[in-house]
């Protein structure tokens, strides 16, 4: 059983990662959270944890830890200060914990627009963060996959999607569908070293990653 960190564990999408980690015959879930107040939602689940804080010291919260699912982040819309501090300089510290301990592979959830930030005013920060740090993973020397969503529902994942480096189009996809690309991601030896965006679509999720890897 891989031991798997999950950064973000208490958001939406990293929740979702952590229950079907949970239920998986492969990875063990490890659910990085900062304060004791977090502590009870994991232990009522079975889940190991481990105390880390982005914007402080995580070099502790790789021991012992075979990969990684970067899905910690503001979304953009807590202050450019917070975003700069979580989604960009806590995203490069947790990637060089990671080397630093030999992590196999790190899987970082990102966001469609990296490529053009300046095209959306409104999350033009957000995005240039993000792109720093999955830049700083590209070239740390981890193996990698970054997973670049459409704009995130709560609705039901219908676990069908649209995959592409780039898809050239805009539209959405259900957290549920992300956590599974995320989960997806850590076998080897799909997309491995690769980056893709992601839609809802009508290809299943693994079949998607397959054929987006060329196997």
């Amino acid at each position: 059983m891989e031991k798997i960190l999950i950064a973000g564990a208490t958001g939406d999408t990293g929740k979702r990662v952590i229950e079907i980690l949970n239920n998986s015959q492969n990875f063990t879930p490890v659910a990085m959270i900062r304060d004791e107040a977090q502590q009870q939602i994991f232990d009522d689940m079975e889940v190991e944890t481990v105390h880390a804080d982005l914007e402080k010291e995580v070099d502790h919260a790789l021991k012992g830890i075979d990969k990684v699912i970067f899905a910690a982040g503001s979304g953009g819309h807590t202050g450019p200060e917070k975003t700069t501090a979580v989604d960009q300089d806590g995203a490069i510290k947790l990637i060089d914990a990671a080397k630093k301990a030999k992590v196999k592979k790190f899987i970082m959830l990102s966001a469609m627009g990296t490529d053009k930030p300046e095209e959306n005013k409104e999350l033009e920060h957000y995005l240039k963060a993000k792109k720093k740090a999955d830049d700083h993973l590209k070239a740390s020397g981890l193996t990698y996959t970054i997973v670049r969503p459409g704009r995130l529902t709560h609705d039901m994942g219908v676990a069908k999607v649209k995959v592409a480096e780039k898809l050239n189009e805009r539209g959405e996809i259900a957290r549920d569908d992300v956590a599974f690309l995320l989960v997806m991601s850590l076998a080897d030896p799909l997309v491995k070293n690769m980056e893709f965006e992601a839609l809802e679509g009508d290809e299943p999720i693994k079949q998607a990653l397959i054929e987006i890897s060329d196997l």
